[in-house]
């Protein structure tokens, strides 16, 4: 049966929600692409199922609220409130771009940029355990770092741990000279750029040195049980299941521990399998545990970093559809 519903948007310019040229309302129809969808002026009109249709309004309602809030919106904004409908409620929510988590050096504010890094800090409200699964420069580090920083601030917990592989990225560095510090740095550097940020130097250089904040590859980790703290584990796509499991059992009383990975880059051997990979796999109906998935959307780098992972995403996509073609000629 098809249906049609007549939408008025008489109380916002229309170039604001249809674009220049109608490329916004373009890119909408691309979509949704089982509604007929024509817009006159402030009428639009929509045909098709209506199961279809009652969608649409759902969505463009976020999307009309967003525009009615800040005055424009773009693709991207436009795909993360259609993808992320689901969590309408963090965009009706007054504190979702005023939030501050913390106050960084030179009076930066440090807050949640995207519908999911302000998933994580609700989630990190309400479960002890999340994981942060996305593609580089979508934040969830840095949110995560944000996240424990502020927990320190309010005495919520007594330390932070940060730790991370000591896994090469597809390169052979040799032999790195100094002492145990000073080779492991390198692999840890992203953190403490995050932390710098985010704590005077002076007070950044008191923490670690009295072990409030500490910084540590993933090996040492073993045998411990962390009370108190908030620990990030950063790159978790490399770590095997059995250290990621080790991971995971560290967790003590008042502990809250963050996992954040991207699964398309694995730099293990192709002899070791992904411990994340399996963790999501297993996890995810544990009560206590969310996994949050963060995709090119998120991404607060330069704007060419996002394309640059559609881009490799189609590839791998394509490469994935050609293996299983050779595979089904070769039965």
């Amino acid at each position: 049966m098809v249906a049609e519903k007549i939408i008025s948007i008489d109380f916002l310019n229309p170039v604001d929600v249809y674009g220049v040229n109608n490329v916004l309302l373009d890119f909408l129809k691309k979509l949704f692409p089982k509604i007929k969808i024509v817009a006159r002026g402030e009428i639009i009109k929509l045909n098709g199922e209506p199961d279809e249709i009652e969608l649409f309004e759902e969505k463009f309602s976020l999307i009309l609220k967003h525009v009615e809030k800040y005055g424009k919106i773009t693709e991207s904004n436009m795909l993360q409130l259609i993808e992320e409908g689901i969590h309408k409620t963090i965009y009706e929510k007054e504190d979702f771009h005023n939030h501050v988590l913390i106050h960084g050096k030179n009076g930066m504010l440090v807050k949640a940029r995207t519908v999911n890094q302000f998933r994580m800090v609700e989630s990190c409200a309400n479960n002890d355990l999340i994981f942060a699964i996305g593609p580089a420069g979508c934040g969830k580090t840095y949110t995560a770092v944000a996240l424990a920083v502020r927990a320190l601030k309010n005495k919520e917990i007594k330390k932070i741990i940060l730790t991370r592989p000591a896994v090469e990225a597809g390169e052979n560095l040799g032999f790195l000279p100094g002492d145990m510090k000073e080779k492991l740095d390198p692999y840890l550097q992203p953190l403490y750029d995050a932390l710098r940020d985010m704590i005077p130097p002076a007070k950044l250089k008191n923490y670690m040195e009295d072990g409030t904040i500490e910084i540590a590859p993933l090996a040492y980790m073993r045998g411990r049980t962390l009370d108190n703290a908030f620990a990030i584990l950063d790159e978790a796509q490399n770590a095997t299941e059995n250290q990621l499991k080790m991971f995971l059992t560290r967790m003590g009383k008042s502990a809250k521990f963050f996992v954040t990975g991207d699964i398309t880059q694995i730099d293990l051997p192709k002899s070791k399998s992904s411990g994340l990979i399996l963790a999501i796999r297993i996890l995810n109906d544990i009560k206590g545990i969310e996994i949050i998935y963060l995709n090119e959307t998120d991404i607060v780098r330069h704007k060419l970093v996002s394309e640059i992972v559609k881009a490799y995403a189609k590839e791998h996509e394509l490469n994935n559809y050609e293996n299983l073609t050779n595979k089904s000629n070769q039965l």
